[in-house]
């Protein structure tokens, strides 16, 4: 029974051993060339995949770096346009005040040559009353023959009547 078995055994690692190789010999012809095109059309998928990913990412760093140097360049801009401004705004800050210290010169000098012109106006015009007055006295006096008291109170009196003028 145990050559039985041993043959039986045996018989059966040979069949199974020439199908198997039977299976690897039909498969090498009818199949092979079909199972390493997919893998070799797989491979190369992968290695498209791979070469597409390494261009994407360099093109990511690429559009990176230059979105980088524009906003670089965008904020030197600004800060010339912002440092434009200060300066224009200085100067016209300057100009302003400027115009108004001429301005205030120039009222300043109105009113002063008012004043002076005011102040003629007035010193003319005291004289021109105190002439008159001066007038008035002296014809009082010449009519009237005055003892010492009454022509002092006529004096008192037109020096009065000068502080009223």
């Amino acid at each position: 029974m145990s050559t039985l078995i041993n043959s039986t055994s045996l018989g059966n690692i040979i069949i199974v051993t020439g199908s198997f190789i039977l299976l690897l010999v039909l498969i090498r012809i009818f199949a092979w060339k079909q199972i390493t095109g997919i893998f070799k059309a797989r491979e190369e998928k992968i290695t498209k995949d791979i070469d597409g990913a390494e261009n994407a990412r360099k093109q990511a760093e690429a559009l990176a770096q230059k979105r980088q140097e524009e906003l670089s360049v965008a904020k030197d801009d600004a800060a010339k346009i912002i440092d434009n401004a200060k300066e224009i705004g200085d100067a016209q800050g300057a100009q302003i005040i400027t115009d108004a210290r001429a301005e205030v010169n120039r009222l300043i000098e109105k009113a002063n040559q008012d004043i002076a012109q005011n102040k003629a106006e007035a010193l003319s015009s005291v004289k021109g009353e105190v002439a008159d007055l001066t007038v008035l006295l002296a014809e009082k006096i010449m009519t009237k023959n005055l003892d010492k008291s009454t022509q002092s109170d006529l004096i008192d009196q037109y020096l009065d009547q000068l502080g009223d003028a």
